[in-house]
C-alpha cells in the first residue's frame, strides 16, 4: 500500500491511472478560495458511490474506488 497526498502530485498519480481508491475527509469550513483537491487535472476521473461512509463529529469520512 503507498499513500499519496491530495494536491498536484495526488493530481499526477491520479491521471497516471496509480490510484485505485480515494479517501477523503469533509469538514464544513468555509475558507472564502478554494484550492483544487487534486490540483489540475486535464481528464475527467470517475469515482464509484463511496464504499464506506462514517460519521464524526462535524466530519464525514468517505472512501471511493476509481471507476476503470
Amino acid at each position: 500500500m503507498v499513500e499519496v497526498a491530495a494536491g498536484d502530485v495526488g493530481g499526477q498519480v491520479l491521471a497516471a491511472g496509480l490510484i485505485d481508491e480515494v479517501r477523503m475527509d469533509v469538514v464544513p469550513v468555509v475558507f472564502g478560495s478554494g484550492k483544487r483537491y487534486f490540483g489540475s487535472v486535464h481528464a475527467q476521473h470517475l469515482l464509484e458511490d463511496p464504499d464506506v461512509a462514517i460519521r464524526g463529529n462535524r466530519v464525514l469520512h468517505l472512501r471511493y474506488q476509481v471507476r476503470r
